[in-house]
Parts: structure tokens; C-alpha cells; sequence
């Protein structure tokens, strides 16, 4: 798929430098493009490759002036990086949407709503009284149980399970093996010290815009009418674990391998670093940031705060107790020195006590 620059200089909002008729078809780094791609400059250590790449365009902050010679056009916007990421993003949606069509065999329930430029790939399942968007790209093996809706342009990659009653925003996308409704973890212990199940009967429920990495889960909520939430803007990465009646909110990141027990509210846009744990129950304000491996066990009520360690509490803090706590080998062997001190210095008072009273 070919552009111009000068068409890749309209969608960024920038000013051509240069040969704006050229055709490009493809992104690279700048140290390894070559004719026919574009690629950017926005770190001033990695300039001196701008005199040399084979890159048809760079993309540059409008305040660049170079101190050489050019072989290649310029594309000078506000932000160089920022520019470049919009046309990743670009770029990814074209391809992500170029597939139409049912793939066979596929399979398709009964009174099921299907809009215009869907994908159905092969293997994939779709329950009854489901409803899917316009353009939504569903890929081999996915699993859609009953009553589930799905907004428009959303991507459902391989292997993805969706239960039924799930409902899924517009500009979705969830990565390959994500599990999305299933059971909330929930037993009720007996006085023989066996467990008997308690049956999930609530739903998932996702905004816009939301992202989802491969192999994380989103437990239903417990009780009928009630929903796990994950709200607009959210950016879930991979293996991570959101439990029953979770509320995730807007514009919340979330790292690798974090675990959200069933019942805590997450503000919005705070930022939780991986494997980090979040007790159930609890409430985290807006603009928290979590550090890494953080157990939080109580709930955060002050916003923009940054906690850290296990048990989680404010970072400077944190920090100020580490300096402590890494010495801590030290300090004990001073401190048995300093016993041993004191009790040579008590045995020789005791002694020369002793002496005078004699």
C-alpha cells in the first residue's frame, strides 16, 4: 500500500522539505531505511544518521536545522516522535482492517446482528442474539457466546474467549488467548473444610477504546445485573488478572502481571506497574502510580500518589526506608559490637568496684 509524502504530510498536519511526490509504501528505523520508506528523527544522539539513511522521508520537529547536505525529504511537524507514532497507529489500522468476509467453516447463531465489512475467521464461534459492529474483525478460533455485543471496529485476535452477556466497546482491541466473562473465583468454605462453588451470574462490561493483552482475564461480576467494568481508554497489557466486580477507570494502564482482586475500584488514569497486587475490596484514587511487585493493602484515597513495596505505601518514603533496610547487615553487627563493648566495659566497672570495696 502506497502514499505519497505529500499525503503522509496532510495526515500528520506537517510541511514537505522536498520531493513531496514521491511514493513510500513502508516504516523502518532511521539507521536501517531504505528507498520507498519513511522513518523519523526526534533523538538528537541518532542525527548524525539523517545524513547518511536511504529513507525516502523523515519526519522531524519543525525546529531541525540540518548541518549537512540531504539526500532525503523532510516531513517537519511539532513532534517528531509523537507524529510518528500517529502513523504507526495509521498504518496498523490498514492492515489490522483489510480482511473481509467468512471464512469457512466458521459458525453463526441464530438472530445474530452483523454489520457491514466484518470478518469471521475460521474456527470461530458466535452464539445466539449476538450483535457485531460494522467492520469488526473476529479471527480463527474465537469464541462469542450468547447475547454479546460488539462495537464497530473493534479486533478480536485468535483464540480469544468472550462469554455470554459481555459487552464490548467500539475501537477495541483484544490480543490472542484473553478471556473475557469467565467465572469470578468464588467458594464458600464448609465446616468439613471443602468448598462449595458460588455461581457467577453477572457480566463484563468494556468501553471504548480499550486494549487487551494476550492471555489476561476479566472475571463476570457474582450476581446477575451487576458488571465488571473496564472503562473508556483503558491499556491492559498481557497476563493479567482482573477479578469479579473490578472497576478499572478511564485511561488506567495497567503492566504485566498484575492481579486486581475481585471487588476493588481502580481511579482513572493511574498507572500499575507489573506484578504488582491489589487486595480485594479496596479503592485506589485517580493518578496513583504503583510500582513494580507493590501489594497494596489498604486503599488509596489521596489522589496522585506514588506508592511502592510490599505492603505498598508512599514512595519517598519507601525509599527513605530502603536506604535503612539495605544496611540492616551492617547495623546488626555494629550493634553486637556495641553490646559486646558495653559488657566488657560493665565487667570492668563491676571489677573495679569490686576492687574498692575490698
Amino acid at each position: 500500500m502506497e502514499f505519497t509524502i505529500d499525503q503522509v504530510a496532510q495526515l500528520l498536519g506537517g510541511e514537505v522539505r522536498g520531493n513531496g511526490s514521491e511514493h513510500v509504501n513502508m516504516l523502518a528505523r532511521i539507521q536501517e531505511a531504505t528507498k520507498g520508506q519513511i522513518t523519523f528523527l526526534s533523538n538528537p544522539k541518532y542525527e548524525s544518521y539523517i545524513y547518511t539513511t536511504q529513507a525516502s522521508a523523515v519526519i522531524v520537529n519543525r525546529d531541525f536545522v540540518p548541518r549537512k547536505a540531504l539526500s532525503t525529504t523532510l516531513i517537519l511537524v511539532d513532534n517528531a516522535y509523537v507524529s510518528f507514532t500517529t502513523l504507526l497507529e495509521e498504518y496498523h489500522k490498514l492492515m489490522s482492517f483489510q480482511k473481509t468476509g467468512v471464512e469457512e467453516p466458521a459458525f453463526i447463531g441464530k438472530d445474530v446482528a452483523v454489520g457491514e465489512g466484518v470478518y469471521r475467521g475460521a474456527f470461530s464461534y458466535v452464539g445466539n442474539n449476538v450483535k457485531i459492529g460494522e467492520n469488526v474483525k473476529i479471527y480463527p478460533h474465537v469464541f462469542i457466546g450468547d447475547d454479546v455485543v460488539i462495537g464497530n471496529n473493534t479486533i478480536l485476535h485468535a483464540n480469544v474467549k468472550v462469554y455470554a452477556g459481555t459487552r464490548i466497546g467500539s475501537h477495541c482491541v483484544i490480543h490472542a488467548g484473553a478471556v473475557i466473562g469467565s467465572d469470578g473465583f468464588g467458594f464458600a468454605p464448609r465446616e468439613d473444610g471443602t468448598y462449595k462453588a458460588i455461581p457467577q451470574m453477572g457480566h463484563v462490561v468494556i468501553e471504548d477504546h480499550v486494549s487487551i493483552g494476550a492471555n489476561t482475564v476479566i472475571d463476570c461480576a457474582t450476581l446477575a445485573g451487576d458488571a465488571t467494568i473496564i472503562r473508556e481508554g483503558v491499556k491492559l497489557d498481557n497476563l493479567i488478572q482482573v477479578a469479579h466486580n473490578v472497576e478499572i477507570g478511564r485511561h488506567t494502564v495497567i503492566a504485566a502481571q498484575a492481579g486486581i482482586s475481585g471487588s476493588s475500584k481502580i481511579g482513572a488514569h493511574c498507572v500499575i506497574a507489573g506484578q504488582v497486587g491489589v487486595a480485594g475490596h479496596l479503592v485506589v484514587a485517580d493518578k496513583t502510580s504503583i510500582g513494580a511487585q507493590a501489594g497494596l493493602l489498604k486503599s488509596v484515597t489521596e489522589e496522585g500518589q506514588r506508592i511502592i513495596g510490599s505492603p505498598a505505601f508512599d514512595k519517598n518514603e519507601y525509599f527513605r526506608s530502603y536506604a535503612v533496610f539495605k544496611r540492616l547487615s551492617d547495623l546488626h553487627h555494629s550493634l553486637i559490637d556495641l553490646q559486646r563493648k558495653i559488657t566488657e566495659l560493665e565487667s570492668k566497672a563491676e571489677s573495679v568496684t569490686g576492687g574498692r570495696a575490698s
